[in-house]
């Protein structure tokens, strides 16, 4: 069962992509004096985001976020290794953001690869691709494809963190979420 906070968190996130679909700005403080505040105090991000590569995918804009608001994690595929569940263990035992959100979008190009079969040869591209391949199977519809692989990230975070001895696992929620690039919605899993 989500925290009330969490919760909260992510009723603050729809509401930022609301305003970003309808408006096209962001109004997330970016300012030079929330920078230095940052600089001085440190961040305290309110939720962790992992998310794709691609460039068009950027989650302060998509979720109308200032400086300090999201810890952001990018990586081709939105796949998870050891590097990236580090940086999640980081953020979330020593900035205290309990809330992750594994988003995937629509047209990846990962998953398009994946999907038609190619590209899985070079030296470490086939390692995303593999990841990929066993969270979405034989699927082949782009959105389901999506879909898919972003909950296979959930799982593999909720197994990671599990019973973690430095971690309120308790106060943890990992949700899972489509961004669609052409509208601009987040869709919540």
């Amino acid at each position: 069962m989500m925290t009330e906070a969490n919760r909260q968190i992510i009723e603050e996130l729809k509401a930022g992509n609301e305003e970003y679909v309808k408006k096209g700005l962001i109004s997330g403080d970016v300012s030079g004096d929330m920078r230095l505040k940052s600089a001085r105090l440190g961040q305290h991000p309110k939720a962790i985001v992992i998310t794709c590569s691609d460039s068009r995918v950027i989650p302060e804009v998509i979720f109308n976020a200032g400086i300090g608001e999201l810890f952001v994690i990018r990586v081709a595929g939105n796949v998870l290794d050891n590097h990236q569940l580090g940086s999640i263990e980081y953020a979330a035992s020593h900035l205290d953001a309990n809330l992750i959100i594994m988003m995937g979008h629509t047209r990846c190009g990962a998953i398009s690869a994946v999907m038609k079969s190619h590209g899985g040869s070079d030296r470490y591209i086939k390692y995303i691709m593999e990841d990929i391949r066993s969270a979405i199977g034989d699927e082949k519809d782009d959105y389901e494809a999506t879909r898919l692989n972003a909950l296979h990230g959930v799982k593999e975070i909720v197994q990671a963190f599990h019973e973690h001895p430095e971690i309120e696992s308790d106060e943890l929620d990992v949700v899972g979420a489509v961004y669609d690039i052409a509208s601009g919605k987040v869709e919540w899993l």
